[in-house]
């Protein structure tokens, strides 16, 4: 089919469905969608809480249990013992489909009947306050996380070790507020870096060690602010920084923010890559207008997957040997063929609009099944029946469309209606990348939910903590600490505390939340726009870089255009491909 322009039925905006998109949604069977990539995106983000445990009644002992559920979700919890045990059977929970309802109606039903997990977590040694993780040691409030161990308030990782307060990253030791940081050791307060060894505040430097505010560095050693300096010179000038003090550092900061803006950015966060476009893809193959995603291939409008994804639009969180995944969120580990689901692993095949099922296959409209096959609405069928039944639903499903609280209309191809979501807008994965005023969210038509205050008694003002980490005294465990930024305690924890004193780090004055929302200030919005290069010819546009090679262009501005994550109101100079290359040390 050609090109077409449809107008989003949430957001109101034109958006454009390309000949490709068409083959594969004839492909997997499903007509068109009616809503934009962007609120698609948003709309699957509003049902996952990826960095936050709260307190829930376990149903079957009565105790309180970490969830990744708030107390106000009525749906009954269970712990992940029972919940995976043959001591409660999903299929008893069956029911016959109702011809004079809408289809999502009932899902809506049984969805909150059934009883779901309290968390997502496999594999675990000493790792209590995790969610979304497996084959976790030690790890504390770590969460959409795999083979990782000593890690405390870390998220979206993989493969880590002895790390605090990072987002994003793989294969990596020993870093500290960092965001995509690949294969690196001792990496602290820096972005986007490979291969790079003992650096700090940098930012897309590759094969870099002992590097400081640097940018656009490639095998370079001893580099302050871009310029080499001689080994001693280099670790005389970082201890006349003094780095362990927290004065010293706040001020640090303010330099290599300024530094970063007067050095061009390149368009896109890439490598060894064939005919892709976004953010943040590593080892792609035809990916497109897509998010984090790393070994994927044919992959459209997808965020934050890895370890194989193929021949899959629509899918948010996860992947590891998936295919043909549409409308998905943390699902995978060999599924194929899933659609209009959440949270569903491992092995599921040919399964629709279902949520917490796992090692099934043929299953529509059912909810915490596992190694079942030939299901809907969690009541068994024979094979046959159950093609007949599933497309007398799907047609019955376009005749008799859903309509939700905001008059968007929902027949078969459309993912779940925000308002089915167990967590307000300020709990979820929509918020911590599209962060929204209470205001604002609730004028969206999203739910909002003050997060329940626990009275702590705090001892100690952050602000009046040791200046330096050298005075910091083992008793500062027992303390609680008020965050400088939102008032609420914290409190250190001990493996945090040791891993301060081997970095020379001051402690920090805010709590893991705050540090959180400050520390993505700097990573780019899963969102793109159509921009041109920056590059003015010998120098930037706005004339503050000035070029030090000259480029193919010469003098005349770069004709280039491009897709980015870099919003056209921000600061930094954003260059593309060619005129990057041509800059980078």
């Amino acid at each position: 089919m050609n090109q077409e322009t449809k107008t989003c039925q949430n957001c109101k905006t034109g958006f454009t469905i390309e000949p490709e998109d068409f083959a594969f949604y004839e492909k997997i069977k499903v007509l068109p969608p009616t809503w934009c990539p962007e609120c698609r995106m948003i709309r699957r983000m509003l049902f996952e809480n990826e960095r936050q445990l709260f307190r829930h009644k376990d149903e079957t002992t009565g105790k309180d249990i970490f969830s990744e559920f708030p107390p106000q979700v009525r749906a009954k919890i269970y712990n992940d013992e029972y919940w995976q045990s043959d001591a409660w059977d999903p299929i008893d929970y069956g029911r016959d489909y109702d011809f004079s309802r809408p289809f999502f109606e009932q899902f809506r039903e049984l969805m909150y009947d059934v009883p779901w997990v309290s968390r997502s977590a496999r594999n675990l040694v000493n790792s209590d306050y995790v969610h979304g993780a497996s084959n976790l040691k030690d790890c504390y409030l770590c969460f959409n996380m795999g083979n990782c161990e000593r890690c405390a308030y870390v998220s979206d990782a993989n493969n880590m070790k002895d790390s605090v307060d990072c987002t994003t990253l793989d294969r990596d030791e020993f870093c500290y507020e960092c965001t995509n940081t690949i294969d690196s050791y001792q990496a602290r307060f820096s972005h986007r870096c490979e291969k790079c060894h003992d650096v700090w505040f940098s930012r897309d430097c590759v094969g870099c060690s002992n590097c400081f505010g640097c940018a656009n560095l490639r095998s370079r050693q001893y580099y302050i602010f871009n310029r080499p300096y001689s080994r001693e010179d280099y670790f005389a000038t970082l201890e006349q920084f003094g780095l362990g003090s927290h004065q010293s550092l706040e001020e640090i900061k303010k330099q290599v923010r300024q530094f970063s803006l007067s050095l061009p950015h390149k368009f896109m966060s890439g490598t060894h890559n064939i005919n892709v476009s976004g953010d943040i893809i590593a080892s792609g193959k035809n990916v497109h207008e897509s998010y984090n995603i790393t070994d994927g291939e044919n992959v459209r409008y997808s965020q934050s997957l890895a370890m194989g994804v193929k021949d899959s639009y629509d899918f948010t969180v996860w992947g590891q040997h998936s295919e043909l995944m549409y409308e998905v969120l943390v699902s995978g580990d060999g599924c194929s063929n899933v659609k209009f689901t959440m949270d569903s692993w491992p092995a599921n095949h040919d399964i629709e609009y279902s949520f917490k099922c796992m090692s099934s296959n043929n299953l529509f409209g059912c909810v915490g099944l596992r190694k079942k096959s030939y299901c809907i609405f969690n009541k068994q069928y024979s094979k046959e029946d159950y093609f007949a039944l599933r497309e007398k639903i799907i047609r019955h499903m376009n005749e008799t469309p859903f309509t939700d609280t905001e008059g968007r209309v929902y027949r078969y191809g459309e993912f779940f209606p925000p308002e089915f979501s167990p967590f307000a807008y300020n709990e979820t994965l929509a918020n911590d990348f599209f962060p929204l005023t209470k205001e604002e969210a609730v004028n969206k038509g999203y739910v909002w939910r003050d997060p329940e205050t626990r009275e702590f008694q705090t001892t100690v003002d952050a602000q009046n903590l040791p200046d330096h980490i050298k005075d910091v005294g083992d008793d500062i465990l027992k303390e609680v600490i008020k965050c400088a930024s939102c008032a609420k305690a914290f409190r250190l924890i001990s493996m945090e505390l040791e891993f301060y004193r081997r970095m020379t780090l001051p402690l920090p004055r805010v709590c893991h939340n705050c540090r959180f929302i400050e520390r993505t200030k700097y990573r780019n919005q899963p969102k793109f726009y159509s921009r041109t290069c920056q590059c003015a010819g010998t120098k930037s546009e706005n004339g503050i870089y000035q070029n030090q090679t000259s480029h193919v262009h010469a003098t005349d501005h770069c004709s280039n255009e491009f897709e980015t994550s870099y919003a056209p109101d921000r600061k930094e100079i954003v260059y593309c491909e060619e005129c990057y290359q041509s800059e980078i040390v």
